[in-house]
């Protein structure tokens, strides 16, 4: 296989702040939405509390990084770490250990690569504002990504504005979407979605305005879906599956503008968020510079009338909702499934590197793509885990043929560098290269010891790819 990455490709692994640094209230960090979810669910599963216990360790997993070959590190800030209310005081201790750690990344020659917001927002601004669904945590947001750009931006020169819009705001609890009545779900889920995207223009732009010579871009959860027959409305329902659960979002981050299929469906189901005068030239203004995606599977729609039962726009689900007027979500029987119901699809990478880059002309880069399963640690103390091993060869593979087809694809960093709390699993579900000795119950020593996938993907960082 001839290799088309560049010399100067980013090889990196990614994390996130509640999964893996712990220390949830420690030096003056506020409650975010994360941690309150994972008190929860803390009766049968892990919570923030330690989580990796990146905090107290960070040289250590720096360390290993560097052992590892990384040229970027993806990580995120708390919100609630630098202003542990939302919008109030700035919390100097919050700074400082960001400070401390960016600062160890470059000093080992590792990029820190920065995402402001992974699913945190702080719980604060919940009890104040209920969150996104108002104007008030637009405004919060745009201080806080000031306050990191001043306090960082002299050495982090590439920013994600946040992780998974589109999925997130696909996820009650993320969105602390908490007791509300079922008819009034969608409207306020539709108002947080045009709040935080008015959230991502100004941050964008500030950063443009504070640090021109950085890049900022938008993190999609992608969405490649097949038909399920090549009837013409099943190729439709396809095709409007990606556009409802990803595309609207890149239209928006790109054009500034909901595009007419989006804006039909939410005026036609009597949910279109309160928007301001001002909003649009701030939309149109926000011109990201790449576009990062995360990538796990593609999915098989076909199409769902509406009917009197269930008339147009009614949604069944969550995150692979069905959407009457216009798709199901169907199983794939050509796909192997993991032990977690996902399947697993390298083809659709390639794919959707194509359409994004055709569709955008941007830069990419894959900021998560991993395999999930509970790796089990043998009597000698080592992590046999050949299975993510060939996942992760694939879907490098897949990389591969995009750049060859043409598409500009700058970096690639797995999810996760380390065994980190799964929001869903906790500690069950391990996507790392380096393996945490704890359980959910059960923190032990939280001894990190290398999986055979950290050897394997050392190898591929020091051939550039070649596998």
């Amino acid at each position: 296989m001839k290799n088309y990455f560049k010399k100067d490709f980013w090889w990196g692994a990614s994390s996130s702040a509640f999964q893996i640094e712990g220390a949830w209230d420690k030096d003056g960090k506020g409650k975010s939405v994360a941690d309150h979810n994972s008190f929860m669910k803390s009766d049968v599963q892990a919570d923030t509390t330690v989580a990796s216990d990146f905090y107290h360790n960070y040289k250590e997993d720096i360390l290993l990084m560097k052992e590892l070959g990384l040229k970027t590190y993806r990580f995120s800030i708390s919100w609630a770490r630098i202003i542990p209310d939302g919008d109030g005081e700035v919390n100097q201790k919050g700074i400082d250990f960001y400070n401390d750690v960016i600062d160890f990344l470059l000093e080992n020659d590792i990029i820190p690569f920065v995402t402001l917001y992974h699913f945190d927002l702080p719980f604060a601004l919940v009890e104040k504002y209920n969150g996104w669904e108002s104007r008030d945590s637009v405004y919060a947001f745009e201080r806080y990504a000031r306050v990191c750009y001043e306090a960082f931006g002299d050495r982090v020169k590439h920013w994600q504005v946040n992780n998974e819009q589109n999925l997130m705001v696909r996820v009650n609890i993320r969105m602390n979407i908490y007791d509300v009545p079922a008819d009034q779900v969608e409207r306020m889920r539709a108002q947080m979605d045009y709040h935080m995207f008015v959230a991502h223009a100004l941050a964008t732009n500030a950063c443009h305005e504070m640090l021109p010579d950085a890049k900022i871009g938008p993190a999609v959860s992608s969405t490649m879906t097949y038909p399920s027959s090549n009837r013409p409305e099943d190729v439709w329902a396809a095709r409007m599956n990606d556009n409802f659960k990803t595309n609207y979002a890149l239209e928006m981050y790109c054009y500034g503008d909901y595009p007419g299929y989006y804006k039909e469906y939410l005026r036609k189901c009597d949910i279109y968020p309160i928007t301001k005068p001002e909003d649009q030239g701030i939309l149109k203004a926000a011109k990201p510079d790449f576009i990062a995606l995360n990538y796990y599977r593609t999915l098989v729609a076909s199409y769902l009338p509406a009917d009197e039962a269930n008339p147009f726009g009614t949604k069944v689900n969550d995150i692979d909702f069905d959407l009457y007027g216009y798709f199901k979500i169907e199983k794939n029987p050509n796909l192997v499934v993991t032990d977690y119901g996902i399947q697993v699809d390298p083809m659709g990478l390639r794919l959707v590197l194509n359409d994004y880059y055709e569709k955008y002309r941007l830069p990419l880069i894959i900021t998560e793509n991993g395999l999930g399963t509970g790796d089990q640690l043998t009597e000698d103390g080592k992590v046999h885990d050949d299975y993510r091993i060939d996942y992760l060869k694939n879907h490098i593979a897949a990389c591969n043929d995009a750049i060859a087809d043409g598409v500009e694809l700058f970096g690639y960093c797995p999810w996760s560098v380390m065994d980190l709390l799964s929001s869903r699993q906790g500690f069950m579900k391990r996507y790392g290269f380096i393996y945490v000795d704890r359980d959910d119950f059960d923190e032990k020593q939280l001894r990190r010891i290398k999986k055979d996938s950290f050897h394997w993907y050392q190898e591929v960082i020091k051939n550039n790819g070649l596998i």
